[in-house]
């Protein structure tokens, strides 16, 4: 094991810097995949013991590269995780806590379940799934979504890094996807969760990416 003085942040800048580092890059077709950017996480006015802010633009740069692909006749997804009353659906996941603010108690239909009001959602053409566990591929349908869209590669964005962000990524790319985390589009409650883990996700499962160059991408999508 290496060991080192630097942080978490400083190791990532470093990483990312990296020229050598080869990418998957896009493939022909992408589809932006929003994983619960709901109000339990992205409302600490609402939720400071559960939501978390990384990058102040976050919701406004996740609503351009939707919007973008959407414009363009790309797939959008929408996940937000929720559970029944007595919280029996959420397996052991479900036992390591029991506060007001802990996972199991975020219920359907609740205000923790809800999408995040800034966010710009068309259900008439988006896919939005509730999930029960981190990635947003486990047991929902967005597998078969993305195969009858003929999508080769997932946009990640949302929250939280260590959590279903990189759960999603490592899913999507153990199912043959190649995976995307735009950096400014995803979130986690301290730096040093989310920059150790965008540093493992560069390294081993996705591209970490500035949000430019997605939105780049979708500019020249010609379908």
């Amino acid at each position: 094991m290496i060991r080192s003085d630097k942080t978490a942040r400083e190791i990532f800048e470093e990483t990312l810097a990296n020229p050598a580092r080869a990418k998957f890059g896009f493939g022909q077709k992408i589809a932006i995949v929003n994983v619960d950017p709901q109000k339990a996480y992205t409302r600490p006015d609402l939720y400071p013991k559960t939501a978390y802010i990384t990058d102040p633009n976050q919701v406004t740069h996740i609503n351009d590269i939707s919007s973008a692909a959407r414009s363009k006749g790309l797939p959008v997804v929408w996940t937000h995780v929720a559970y029944m009353e007595n919280a029996a659906d959420a397996g052991v996941w479900g036992t390591r806590t029991n506060t007001p603010d802990s996972l199991q108690n975020i219920k359907y239909g609740s205000e923790r379940h809800e999408f995040d009001d800034r966010l710009t959602i068309d259900e008439k053409v988006d896919a939005v799934y509730t999930k029960r566990m981190p990635s947003a591929f486990f047991e929902t349908p967005l597998a078969s979504f993305l195969t009858w869209h003929q999508a080769d590669t997932v946009v990640i964005t949302g929250g939280s890094t260590s959590g279903c962000i990189r759960a999603t990524a490592v899913d999507a790319l153990s199912r043959g996807y190649r995976a995307i985390v735009p950096i400014e589009c995803v979130a986690d409650k301290h730096e040093s969760y989310h920059f150790a883990n965008l540093t493992d996700l560069l390294i081993k499962y996705a591209d970490v990416v500035p949000v430019a160059e997605v939105k780049a991408w979708i500019e020249g999508y010609k379908g």
